[in-house]
């Protein structure tokens, strides 16, 4: 069967590399639309409020909510349809925009406009709206109160900045008409079901796409208190505005939680033990932290690993001082090459320096990438493992110097060792996979 993972062939040169890929590219494929919304519409408080609307409105924004609304607009009869996102979709009734992430731009003004313009006073209670909400629809569903070059400059400050998803979607929420429930308050009186699909770790809905349709319990005040401590500079106190707080625009909202990452690392593990007689263990769904930190924690779990892997998903940070090209897996996944290396975890293969020697050696493999396979590069992420370093030392490569000009997209391209998926439909965070390739596994 063909790999997800385009690859494939040239990474997977180890029998262990080959098992712990295929563990992660088995994830990935198990994230799929049209199973997924298929379950969903066989549970039956699900279609009893479907069948109460005769006036049905779909509205969808954020990685891969153009094949969630194809999949809806073959099961339901609608009046009209709005969608952004990366890959274009051919529909009657459907409007179709081409979206950018990670950053804002006019073109996700226009489709928010275009949502604003049509559903506001418009709507009543025997309408019935659709909302599909998917990773990056916090940057496509965008109305700020500020100049979108001021949003866009506020971005790109929250970006760079280190500060995680919970953070930088508050300060987002407070900046702009249609985040932190501003949705809802635009389709009220309409009943709205929204199908949410997590790219945020712990799944907390207010914070994916920064909760257009769920009630927002942060405040101006916190929204200050990350400004201040991240010294943003684009930003002040007087720009900032409250989220809707009047509880009867969210008494008419189902909200459905339809896929996260515990998807897939729940595939992950069932599929490693049914083809390979593998225990594997899932550490967290919520996995969150600068790199350097994760990295070390890691680490340490090597140390007294019990299983044969374990997995993790969620979303790290990396505090960018570099110009270098990279994103935060691929950094990670640089960051444990260089514990690996100051820890001497490779020293039994110091006389080592051809690959076709590292066959069957022990060791550990370690796998951070981005579910939607772009890590902010062509890379969905990287692996490493000794065979890495044996790599880095041929090419006489510092990780060091990389990794202070954050330019983890470069190291990996001279040792060979990025992943590359191309983008993916589906965006539920990211995915860590750390394998200790004991050598009776390659006799099970």
């Amino acid at each position: 069967m063909k790999s997800i993972i385009k690859n494939y062939n040239n990474l997977s040169t180890t029998i262990f590399r080959k098992i712990a890929l295929d563990i992660i590219a088995f994830g990935l494929k198990s994230l799929d639309y049209q199973k997924a919304i298929d379950n969903l519409f066989k549970e039956k408080k699900f279609s009893k409020i479907i069948n109460r609307y005769q006036n049905i409105y779909l509205i969808g924004f954020g990685k891969g909510s153009s094949q969630v609304i194809k999949i809806l607009a073959k099961k339901i009869s609608f009046k009209n349809a709005y969608v952004i996102d990366f890959n274009k979709i051919n529909g009657r009734k459907i409007k179709y925009f081409i979206g950018t992430h990670p950053l804002p731009s006019f073109k996700n003004l226009k489709f928010s406009k275009t949502i604003l313009d049509t559903f506001v006073n418009k709507l009543t209670s025997n309408d019935l709206v659709f909302v599909v909400v998917c990773g990056g629809g916090s940057s496509m569903l965008t109305y700020p109160v500020v100049s979108l070059n001021r949003f866009i400059k506020l971005n790109k400050e929250l970006l760079k900045s280190g500060a995680n998803i919970y953070e930088m979607n508050t300060v987002r929420k407070h900046l702009d008409v249609m985040k932190g429930g501003g949705l809802a308050k635009i389709l009220y009186p309409a009943k709205i079901i929204s199908l949410i699909f997590s790219d945020v770790p712990g799944n907390d809905l207010s914070f994916i796409a920064s909760g257009p349709t769920i009630y927002d319990k942060t405040t101006v005040k916190d929204a200050i208190k990350i400004i201040k401590k991240y010294n943003i500079q684009s930003i002040q106190k007087k720009d900032l505005i409250e989220t809707p707080k009047e509880k009867i625009y969210f008494q008419n909202i189902s909200n459905f939680l339809v896929l996260s990452n515990r998807t897939a690392l729940e595939n992950m593990v069932l599929f490693a033990k049914k083809f390979y007689n593998l225990r594997g263990k899932i550490i967290s769904d919520n996995l969150k932290g600068d790199v350097v930190k994760i990295a070390k924690y890691f680490l340490k779990l090597s140390e007294r690993l019990k299983y044969d892997f374990i997995i993790a998903g969620g979303e790290t940070t990396v505090k960018i001082k570099g110009k270098g090209q990279g994103g935060r897996n691929q950094e990670l996944a640089l960051r444990f090459l260089q514990l690996m290396s100051q820890h001497k975890l490779c020293s039994h293969l110091s006389d080592v320096t051809k690959e076709k020697s590292m066959k069957n050696k022990e060791g550990i493999i370690f796998i951070a990438l981005n579910s939607d396979g772009w890590d902010n590069t062509k890379f969905a992420g990287a692996i490493c493992d000794c065979l890495t370093l044996i790599k880095a030392k041929n090419h006489k490569l510092n990780l060091e110097n990389y990794l202070a000009n954050n330019d983890s997209f470069n190291f990996f391209v001279k040792v060979g060792d990025g992943i590359k998926t191309g983008k993916l439909p589906v965006n539920v965070a990211d995915f860590i996979l750390l394998f200790k390739n004991w050598r009776n596994i390659a006799k099970r």
